[in-house]
């Protein structure tokens, strides 16, 4: 009986997660649409605005598992935008950093905030532990897709 709990949930997990991916993919297109963002540069942009500091293209490409030439033309796409600079790193001047510029990414934090308003009441009702397992669930989840973006990305798939 067990198992077939285990089973029927691991099946409902799987549908919910499915349905989540696309439900968010979807939020994401409509997020650059409306900010005239192709929706990898918002992501970009986003995962930016968590580095908290310029960063190399090079550091670019790690950050979405893009090739170094694609993270150049989607930092090009992102300048052209007004999202960052580039600008030369005072202690290494052959080095280009790519620098957020902060009236923008302020604009893009409250965009994000207002899309979000209401977000953390979706979790009232839980307690510690169990938002704890949440967060847990949602960094294996990240990690586990970051990895399956390296194994498509190296044709092991």
């Amino acid at each position: 009986m067990a198992g077939t709990t285990r089973a029927r949930l691991l099946d409902e997990l799987s549908t919910v997660s499915r349905r989540t991916m696309a439900s968010y993919a979807l939020f994401n297109q409509a997020v650059a649409d409306h900010l005239g963002l192709h929706p990898t540069d918002l992501q970009c942009l986003n995962l930016l605005t968590l580095e908290g500091g310029p960063v190399t293209t090079g550091r670019i490409a790690e950050l979405t598992g893009l090739t170094t030439g694609s993270a150049t033309r989607l930092v090009d796409r992102l300048e052209k935008a007004g999202y960052v600079v580039r600008d030369r790193d005072t202690a290494d001047r052959r080095r280009v950093l790519v620098v957020t510029v902060p009236e923008k990414a302020a604009e893009f934090g409250r965009l994000w905030e207002q899309l979000g308003d209401g977000f953390s009441a979706l979790f009232d009702d839980l307690d510690d532990a169990q938002l704890a397992l949440i967060v847990d669930h949602m960094r294996r989840t990240a990690d586990f897709c970051a990895g399956q973006v390296a194994r498509l990305r190296a044709g092991d798939v």
